[in-house]
């Protein structure tokens, strides 16, 4: 169960962070109890997502996502991730459209995994 618990949070994460720094703060926190419950994840990551949005949380979570990229990337995909940072919308999806390519191009399973570039 803790596999899949992990499992969960892994694909689940940066969808968290997306919308709420703290829930991800108290979720990470939550996972160190050896007693954490698929249940209570999933309740705790429904509630993060019931948050409202802001630019600085999209920022932010897409700023971590970048983390994988950045020594690796090209000149233009380091301005293309600048200027889609300086005009990120409520919903991020220009970004989010941008960091799955880079996903799929350096091949970043952790990141092909994320629920929140899952652009379905």
């Amino acid at each position: 169960m803790r596999a899949q618990i992990e499992r969960r949070w892994r694909e689940e994460k940066y969808a968290v962070l997306f919308y709420s720094q703290r829930h991800y703060n108290d979720i990470r926190t939550y996972l160190k109890n050896p007693q954490a419950t698929m249940t209570t994840l999933n309740e705790q990551i429904n509630e993060a997502k019931q948050q409202t949005l802001t630019i600085g949380g999209i920022q932010n979570a897409c700023s971590h996502m970048w983390g994988y990229f950045k020594k690796y990337a090209t000149t233009q995909e380091k301005q293309t991730y600048q200027q889609l940072l300086a005009t990120l919308t409520l919903d991020g999806y220009e970004m989010r459209v941008f960091l799955r390519a880079l996903a799929n191009k350096y091949d970043v399973r952790y990141l092909q995994q994320s629920t929140i570039l899952q652009l379905n």
